[in-house]
């Protein structure tokens, strides 16, 4: 059973197309010839995106490296995005070089990001390099067996929060990162993927019931409500640790 894809002839929202014109329009003016393609993932790829709430996410892939006005680049569109387009909450940008994504060994990573995660919104896609892929344990450990890195970085980030703000972003970012994880653990029983936290969320409850209440609390920390940092530190300090110590076993079990 082979994955889906995003359909890249359905339209965007109407609200984003301007935004993906002028991310667009920049980036090939402030690139050049170095320029090889750009990518949508996330919510504006999938067309779910809601205004206020969702950030625009980037891929960038050039010929060759553009480090030299890359900080200044991406500092100017994010603040030209806040000044014409403030129901986009942040703007995410990764980058890659032709070379690195192109290859055998960028399978599980860029392949599998570019060809079920992306859409492409300029140039040459290089998901059609990749053929379809299957659910599988090493797709789920290649996204997320870092979870063990994730979690104590994610709890920093939680305590040393010192505004309103910091602590909605941190609580959205740890929500997305554990539901997600948790669905890539039964992912390759599953045989499907999602994308969506919340769907990751409800899928994972179809071979694990019993951490309802769980799944409930992260889905909490995906709405705009500031929770009490015990409760969120708490939530993190058990269930990311129970995601670690279950991606060890999946990982020993199947290998």
């Amino acid at each position: 059973m082979t994955l889906s894809v995003i359909d890249p002839k359905e339209p965007f929202q109407p609200q984003y197309q301007p935004v993906v014109d002028d991310l667009v329009k920049f980036l090939r003016a402030g690139i050049g010839d170095a320029l090889h393609s750009i990518y949508l993932y996330g919510s504006v790829a999938r067309k779910t995106a809601i205004p206020g709430q969702s950030n625009i996410d980037v891929v960038i892939v050039t010929k060759r490296s553009f480090e030299e006005n890359k900080t200044t680049l991406l500092n100017t569109i994010r603040w030209r995005f806040q000044k014409s387009f403030p129901f986009v909450d942040g703007v995410s940008v990764k980058t890659a070089l032709v070379k690195d994504v192109a290859t055998l060994d960028s399978i599980f990573t860029w392949g599998f990001m570019l060809k079920h995660c992306c859409v492409c919104v300029y140039g040459d896609d290089l998901a059609e390099c990749f053929g379809d892929f299957e659910p599988s344990w090493e797709i789920a450990k290649h996204w997320n067996m870092d979870i063990k890195d994730w979690v104590p970085l994610l709890r920093e980030r939680m305590v040393k929060a010192n505004s309103q703000t910091e602590q909605l972003n941190a609580q959205k970012t740890m929500a997305k990162k554990l539901l997600r994880a948790s669905y890539s653990l039964v992912m390759y029983r599953d045989k499907q993927w999602f994308d969506d936290p919340i769907e990751c969320g409800n899928h994972f409850l179809r071979y694990y019931p019993d951490k309802q209440i769980e799944i409930e609390r992260l889905g909490l920390l995906m709405k705009q409500r500031v929770i009490p940092k015990r409760s969120v530190v708490g939530l993190l300090d058990s269930f990311g640790q129970w995601l670690i110590e279950q991606y060890d076993k999946t990982e020993f079990r199947i290998g």
